[in-house]
Parts: structure tokens; C-alpha cells; sequence
């Protein structure tokens, strides 16, 4: 089933709308479809209520009418909301996207980091062996996971907030697990390393990604990590799309990830096949200016080779936590300058 696909409105089209894009709202903060219709319903018929990304804490909410839409906005937009939870709603207006003006999907896939020219992104192949990947699966599967909308995660050293889109630094929660020292003693010997304090990574997110389900395009908020990023990929492989906005709402200074990231079509756009045991490198301008994205897709095409993606996948993406506001050179995607 393909669900719809929504768009932020161009000023002054919201009004005719009768959706609702509705943050601080889904499955990952405790809250049903069926509950958020329910309380919706109060304005009006609600026709639907979708996903607006994969994380699960964002959704969509049609109405039979625009009016209803208008009501509801206007009501419960910043407002708490008691039979909710007493959580603020963050609203907008939102469109249906026409079919016609969607991206083209076919993004040719590169085997290789250079391939790309994109400062600041390596990809070392067989990072691991085959049983060091067993053992950090079982490692993990022997760990409770905690369940979003459509996968499973773990966190370590700090937990990633998906509401906020970032970490309390106050709130530590220890070292990290003893079955990844042997990778972070790996990654110390990475080239192309400024500042080695960087090194001392102390965030670690275990993301594991049934058939089919992929990662919204994002970059990794800036006020929350420092500069380098490693993501190692165990059981199964992907492709992953890069994508550099020059302009819209796409190229605001935020962890971007909304309702329709296909909606501009100023970006470049470049792909890499991430195989089974590779570890991934972002720094640079790789790290804080290109959005990464991994497609809802359960066959990837590769170099005209249909590969299927695996029963699963595994990521360990390692991060060191910011305590103070971030610097780079890339301010117009940057959180902490304004």
C-alpha cells in the first residue's frame, strides 16, 4: 500500500487545506491512529490519519473538510492538549503532493566513497570479519530493544530523543558496552582525523531495519554531535542516498526530516551501496551539509544487479555528544547559529 504523500503549502494555500501536519503526535510518544482521530473527530469527519516520516511522532491528519482543518488548527496548534496526553501539538497546514511533481528515483549507485566527490565521506569495506558481526548481533539481541513505528533501537552512553531530535548531556547513562571497544580501538586509526579529542565517542544508537523500511532524510542535529559520525552496517545491506539542498524549506537549520523531502527539486543527489560488515565515515561537510537517506525499498538497484535487502539490518552509528553550541562552516544548516 503507498500512502500519500504530503507538502508544506505555498504561503497563503494552507487556509484550503483540509490536512493537518501534526508534530509531538504518533505511535513513539504513546498515542494510537485511532486515538488521535478520535480527538480530531471533534472538529470535523477525519478521512485518514498517516505517518508523516518513519519516525513515528509525526502524522498526518485529513479531514473530509478544509474547514474542519482550520478549526482544529486553530484550537490545538501550541496549545496542550488533555485527552492527548496534555501534550503540545505543533501544527501546520499541509497539501496533498501531485503525483507529477515527485523526483525521479533513479539515483545511480556508487560502490565506492570517491566516487561520490563528497568532502568528508569514506567507506572502509569489511571494517569486521563475518564472526565479529555474529557476536555483535547476538550481543545485542541478548539486550532489550526498544520499539518505534517501524523498527527497533538501542541506545547507549546517551539516548537519542526523537521528539527534540537530540540528547540531554546531563543525562548520562554510562559507558559504552564493552562489545564495541574493539571497534572504537579500530577507529582511532582512521586517517583524515583533525581534532583526535573527537575520537572519544560516547553515543552509541543500535538501529535495527526490517525488509523494506529505510530512514527519512536528515542531518544529525548539529547542537547534539560533534563533527565525525561512524555507521557500521551488520546483516544485511542498503543503499544510501546523500542529498544536498540548495534551496526551500529543505536548506532551514534543523534537523530536517518532514513531511515530503521530494517536494524540492533544487538538490543533488548521490547514492552508495552500503554492504553487510562496512563502516561508514561522515566529517566535514559530508557530516553537516548533505542529508542522508536510506529508501523504503525492499530490492535496491545496484549497478543494473536487483539485490535484496536482507531479513534484516543492523547499524551501530557511534557519535560523540556536544556540550557547547556548534561552530562549522555551515551555518545555513546549522541549529546553534543563528
Amino acid at each position: 500500500m503507498v500512502l500519500p504523500r504530503f507538502v508544506r503549502p505555498k504561503e497563503g494555500d494552507g487556509e484550503s487545506s483540509p490536512n493537518l501536519f501534526v508534530a509531538n503526535c504518533g505511535p513513539a510518544v504513546g498515542l494510537s491512529y485511532d486515538t488521535i482521530a478520535s480527538v480530531f473527530s471533534s472538529f470535523g469527519e477525519v478521512i485518514g490519519v498517516y505517518a508523516a516520516d518513519e519516525s513515528g511522532a509525526r502524522v498526518i491528519i485529513s479531514f473530509l473538510e478544509s474547514t474542519s482543518a482550520h478549526s482544529a488548527f486553530k484550537a490545538l496548534n501550541g496549545q496542550p492538549c488533555p485527552p492527548l496526553g496534555g501534550r503540545s501539538l505543533h501544527i501546520r497546514h499541509s497539501i496533498l503532493q501531485p503525483p507529477s511533481s515527485r523526483v525521479n528515483d533513479s539515483v545511480p549507485v556508487s560502490l565506492i566513497a570517491s566516487d561520490l566527490n563528497i568532502p568528508g565521506l569514506y567507506l572502509f569495506h569489511d571494517f569486521i570479519s563475518a564472526k565479529e558481526e555474529e557476536e555483535l548481533l547476538q550481543a545485542v539481541d541478548n539486550r532489550p530493544w526498544k520499539s518505534l513505528s517501524k523498527r527497533r533501537v538501542q541506545h547507549y552512553g546517551y539516548e537519542f530523543c526523537y521528539d527534540t531530535r537530540n540528547v540531554d548531556p546531563k543525562q548520562h547513562l554510562g559507558a559504552l558496552p564493552s562489545f564495541v571497544s574493539f571497534i572504537l580501538k579500530r577507529v582511532s586509526s582512521f586517517p583524515n582525523i583533525n581534532d583526535p579529542a573527537d575520537l572519544d565517542l560516547d553515543q552509541l544508537t543500535v538501529n535495527e531495519y526490517p525488509p523494506g523500511v529505510g530512514l527519512s532524510p536528515h542531518i544529525d542535529t548539529h547542537s547534539a554531535f560533534k563533527g565525525l559520525i561512524f555507521s557500521l552496517s551488520l546483516a544485511g545491506p542498503c543503499v544510501m542516498e546523500f542529498r544536498r539542498y540548495t534551496a526551500g524549506s529543505w536548506a532551514l537549520k534543523t534537523e530536517v526530516k518532514v513531511e515530503n523531502p521530494d517536494s524540492c527539486t533544487e538538490l543533488s543527489r548521490k547514492a552508495i551501496y552500503l554492504p553487510p560488515r562496512s563502516m561508514l565515515f561522515l566529517s566535514g561537510e559530508a557530516r553537516y551539509a548533505w542529508h542522508h537517506y536510506i529508501p523504503h525499498h525492499k530490492i535496491d538497484k545496484v549497478k543494473e544487479t536487483a539485490i535484496r535487502r536482507g531479513s534484516r539490518r543492523v547499524s551501530f552509528t557511534f557519535r560523540k555528544v556536544r556540550t557547547g553550541p556548534c561552530q562549522c562552516e555551515f551555518p545555513q544548516y546549522c541549529d546553534s547559529q543563528g
